[in-house]
């Protein structure tokens, strides 16, 4: 069975991490430190914090905007669903848009439709790693400057709209010349286990807000996400530094020096090694799918846009929902995993039962509807690519004949 997107743990990963062990250092220390500071490094953007999981990152800046009851904040229908469940653990209102249809990116003319006198955040996701218009998206949030009502002092001090990248797909795709962590006010990246770049649980908040001070909100968000601890345990390490306060309720997002060993390596790696081998095998899908009309081939690059390759979302022209699934069946059947990014957040159960309709989104539910995604991964080998793509051809042209 071809899986569809198991991580690359080798040697050098094993020998990272047994080092982590063997210092005695295993959770938030110095090698989480390092990473951070890689990142930043990385993506260019002002200051990075790393935390367990990207959701973490992203609800812990909705709070830190002070995003409660009454206000609204607008993301793609098209998403999973930590995207919108992070706005509801703040007790805000999400407002879904749909998307564009060739992209699955968020519509910039739907977000202006939906932008209100509560909207405080626009939360624009990279889909499978090909960034948002943010130009437009940043203007937007610029041009709204007079509808936007103020609540504390951050907001009055950004004196408009945040917008928060939801880049859980994008670590090293590029737009107008940026890396994807330094094209919005906040991006928040993934490391989950089947992202391009992995620290088996994890993820990171790369601040790149104008007019603050990042290493104070960097230092502020260190005490938000661990207990509203004053000090982590690596500051209390430091002889007769032992004694600390909580300064607030705070919340157990800390990414550990397991988890950074681990991204670290991937990091180091991942411009030379990581993104050509996905790239060559999205590139062999597109020539190898090509020549049939059934098939609808993703975006990587456009005049100012290269994706990171995270998914290589197909879609199967004129083909019903059912057809799809049933075009899934057989492509397992063949051996080989295949998977659907995503099933839209209004039409699962908890959205549904809140009023959220799919029939709303039609680009986001004809989108879907299509889609499979195929596997993307270090270790698929060019033999590989053939056989998922002779297992996909096969399958369409069983069900739809």
């Amino acid at each position: 069975m071809i899986p569809f997107s198991p991580p690359r743990i080798d040697q050098r990963i094993i020998d990272e991490v047994t080092d982590t062990l063997r210092s005695g250092w295993i959770t938030t220390g110095p090698k989480t430190k390092r990473f951070e500071v890689e990142l930043q490094k990385y993506t260019q953007c002002k200051r990075v914090l790393c935390l367990n999981s990207a959701t973490a990152g992203l609800e812990i800046m909705l709070r830190w905007y002070g995003v409660g009851e009454g206000d609204e904040v607008i993301l793609p229908a098209y998403t999973y669903s930590a995207t919108a469940n992070v706005i509801m653990h703040c007790g805000a209102t999400p407002v879904f848009v749909d998307v564009n249809e060739d992209d699955f990116n968020i519509s910039v003319q739907r977000i202006e439709a939906a932008i209100t006198v509560n909207t405080k955040v626009i939360m624009p996701v990279d889909f499978g790693g090909l960034p948002c218009d943010y130009a437009a998206i940043n203007a937007l949030a610029e041009k709204h400057r007079g509808l936007f009502k103020v609540a504390n002092n951050i907001q009055e001090q950004l004196g408009r709209i945040l917008v928060l990248s939801d880049a859980a797909h994008s670590i090293g795709a590029w737009y107008q010349g940026k890396r994807a962590g330094a094209l919005t006010d906040v991006s928040v990246i993934s490391f989950h286990a089947v992202k391009n770049l992995t620290t088996a649980e994890g993820g990171a908040i790369c601040l790149n807000l104008e007019g603050f001070d990042n290493d104070k909100i960097y230092q502020d968000l260190c005490v938000k996400t661990l207990h509203g601890q004053n000090k982590d345990a690596l500051a209390k390490s430091v002889p007769g530094n032992w004694k600390y306060d909580i300064v607030e309720a705070g919340y157990k997002f800390n990414m550990t020096d397991i988890l950074s060993s681990i991204g670290l390596v991937e990091l180091s790696r991942y411009d030379a090694e990581t993104l050509p081998v996905r790239k060559a095998i999205c590139d062999q899908y597109q020539k190898g799918l090509q020549e049939y009309s059934w098939a609808k081939l993703p975006i990587f690059e456009t005049t100012d846009k290269v994706s990171s390759y995270h998914l290589y979302p197909l879609r199967i022209n004129q083909c019903t929902e059912m057809q799809r699934d049933e075009i899934i069946t057989s492509i397992s059947s063949l051996g080989v995993s295949v998977n659907v990014h995503f099933i839209p957040v209004p039409m699962m159960s908890f959205y549904k039962k809140l009023g959220f309709k799919i029939d709303d989104y039609p680009v986001t539910k004809s989108n879907y509807e299509v889609e499979i995604s195929l596997p993307v991964f270090f270790d698929l080998n060019e033999a590989d690519v053939k056989e998922v793509i002779s297992a996909v051809v096969e399958s369409v042209n069983k069900v739809l004949a």
